[in-house]
């Protein structure tokens, strides 16, 4: 087995390190506007990203784009958690984001919806939440009944991220409730300016992201908006999910890469009794666990990568990796910010910004609970 990355991979990875280090670092405090970056800070990095070619990394050759390899995304994605001066979706200075999902529609929805989306022309959401059904979708009570050409969407979405920016949805609604998750799910593309859709509520995250409550009342929409086959909405939104998990767990690596940095930085520097904190033993031992636990991750995230585009990847590797990686994100953030001390409280320093952002990828794109729940039916059935 070859553990290194390919030439071609490590040239990208410093290219994205050099470009979060120079263009995102020096300006990480203040290149937030609430929930997103301020325009003139977006269309400046958006213009540095084309020149670096860097942009469209994920979108396949076929649509215009790069066609990274998953292996290619983590290692981008790893290098931009390194700085909180992007939002959450931080990517998107790389270009559009069509998820997944959209390259399974037919020709005549990419007309429609992809296609515009890859020419920046229309933005798109992707709505699965529910107050009764997060990480459990069978439960989901938003419905789509066929009456003819058009389907009935009636329900209630919560905690969904980019409406006020989003022409269109994608929604994960049950077209037979009695099937669950197994067949009764189907993923619809609903206008937003589609008569019974309306924004009931905003709200901040404490990572400072906005989401958005959505009420479908006997919404019309027509039945070639369905995406591929009614009853394989869960597959379809698996797609999505999976590299969410991963995704999630490059943010956790980023984060516990920065920590180590900015608190090996500042015990060097803080002087208590006449000595640098780095020489107390305490203090080392915070860091060489955050290191030790950074290696592995960072290994085992690489290897699930790969396997993925191998097409060899098992259901429940994405979900360690969530599990690991999120959690050490949240560690290595607690323990810089301990070793700041006070200083790492203020709203100067990133520390409490990689906290906040650090303790929500435990909950987001499903909580670590569940993801253990999924890890364990796994390891019962491979000892049995």
């Amino acid at each position: 087995m070859d553990f290194e990355l390919p030439e071609e991979l490590r040239m990208l990875k410093q290219t994205v390190r050099s470009f979060v280090d120079k263009e995102i670092i020096p300006i990480e405090m203040t290149a937030m506007d609430r929930h997103d970056l301020k325009p003139e800070v977006r269309a400046a990095l958006e213009k540095k990203a084309k020149e670096l070619g860097l942009w469209m990394l994920d979108v396949p050759t076929e649509y215009g784009g790069q066609g990274l390899s998953m292996l290619g995304l983590v290692v981008v994605w790893e290098e931009i958690a390194r700085t909180v001066g992007l939002p959450p979706r931080g990517p998107l200075i790389f270009g559009p984001d069509p998820r997944p999902i959209l390259f399974m529609l037919n020709e005549k929805q990419k007309e429609k919806y992809l296609y515009p989306v890859l020419r920046g022309e229309k933005k798109a959401t992707f709505c699965q939440t529910e107050p009764d059904a997060g990480g459990d979708p069978g439960s989901m009570r938003t419905t789509a009944v066929r009456q003819g050409d058009h389907y009935i969407l009636n329900g209630y979405k919560r905690f969904i991220s980019h409406v006020d920016i989003a022409d269109f949805l994608q929604v994960v609604c049950a077209t037979d409730r009695s099937k669950g998750s197994r067949g009764g799910l189907s993923v619809l593309l609903v206008d937003k300016d589609t008569p019974g859709v309306k924004i009931t509520r905003s709200t901040y995250k404490m990572m400072g992201d906005l989401t958005f409550e959505i009420a479908f009342d006997d919404v019309k929409v027509p039945v070639e908006n369905l995406i591929g086959e009614e009853g394989a909405g869960m597959a379809r939104a698996q797609k999505w999910l999976t590299m969410g998990r991963l995704y999630q767990a490059c943010r956790g690596l980023g984060v516990a890469q920065r920590s180590l940095e900015l608190a090996v930085k500042y015990s060097k520097q803080r002087v208590t009794f006449g000595r640098p904190v780095a020489d107390r033993q305490a203090i080392q031992f915070m860091l060489a666990d955050i290191y030790m636990k950074h290696e592995m991750c960072q290994n085992f995230v690489y290897r699930t990568a790969w396997r993925s585009d191998q097409d060899t990847l098992e259901r429940h590797e994405p979900f360690m990796c969530k599990v690991y990686g999120t959690e050490l994100g949240f560690e290595a953030a607690d323990r810089c910010l301990q070793i700041h001390g006070g200083l790492g409280l203020t709203v100067e320093m990133p520390t409490q910004k990689m906290w906040r952002d650090a303790r929500g990828f435990m909950i987001t794109e499903g909580p670590v609970e569940i993801m253990r729940s999924v890890i364990a039916r796994h390891v019962f059935r491979a000892y049995e």
